[in-house]
């Protein structure tokens, strides 16, 4: 007995071939927005977790911030409290300056010379006086310059004959002189050698 098959068979095989090319494409679909989902989440992640990386990092630098703010303060209250610490050492240190200066030219003073002017601005020092000669004129300034541990760089400014009369009518030869000086501060004449050890110091003159 011989069967045929009367069914169109061909149509059926295309339509099962097109449902499954519908389905793959379905398929391929659906993986493909699978995995554009997973990587849109790995990425959404990722922006979190940079996002939240950077929020702490400007937080840490706000903070480093105050904190360099802070520093850059107490390193200007320490420099004043230095700045004052040493006004005060300088008031300290200076306040027998007086005493040390009439008391230095007390001792370098050669005799035969009167001072009649003593002034001092900061820590120069400008002397006038009257000399019987030019030699005590130099005395007096080669005294200042070895001799003293308080004066440095004496330099003569100026020295003029003059005459003085006696109560017995008779004149006098004098000579007007000044000076200026450097007064030395107390913590600085601590720190230097004793007079003499070094040499010599060198004395400016304008004798004629």
């Amino acid at each position: 007995m011989i069967l045929l098959n009367l069914l169109p068979h061909r149509e059926a095989a295309r339509k099962k071939k097109r449902e499954q090319f519908i389905a793959s494409v379905v398929l391929a679909a659906l993986v493909g927005v699978g995995i554009s989902l997973l990587a849109f989440s790995w990425y959404q992640a990722t922006i979190y977790n940079q996002r939240a990386i950077n929020a702490l990092l400007d937080t840490e630098i706000r903070t480093l911030d105050q904190q360099i703010k802070d520093i850059k303060g107490l390193e200007a209250q320490i420099a004043a409290l230095q700045a004052r610490q040493r006004t005060v050492e300088d008031v300290q240190a200076d306040r027998n300056q007086s005493v040390h200066l009439l008391s230095e030219l007390a001792q370098q003073l050669p005799p035969g010379v009167l001072l009649t002017k003593v002034a001092q601005t900061e820590q120069l020092v400008q002397i006038s006086g009257t000399a019987q000669s030019n030699e005590q004129v130099s005395d007096l300034l080669r005294n200042l310059a070895s001799g003293s541990t308080w004066f440095s760089k004496p330099e003569l400014l100026e020295s003029a004959a003059a005459t003085m009369a006696l109560p017995t009518k008779e004149q006098r030869a004098l000579f007007n002189f000044s000076l200026r000086a450097v007064l030395m501060r107390a913590p600085d004449v601590a720190a230097a050698p004793q007079a003499g050890a070094s040499g010599t110091a060198p004395v400016t003159s304008q004798l004629p």
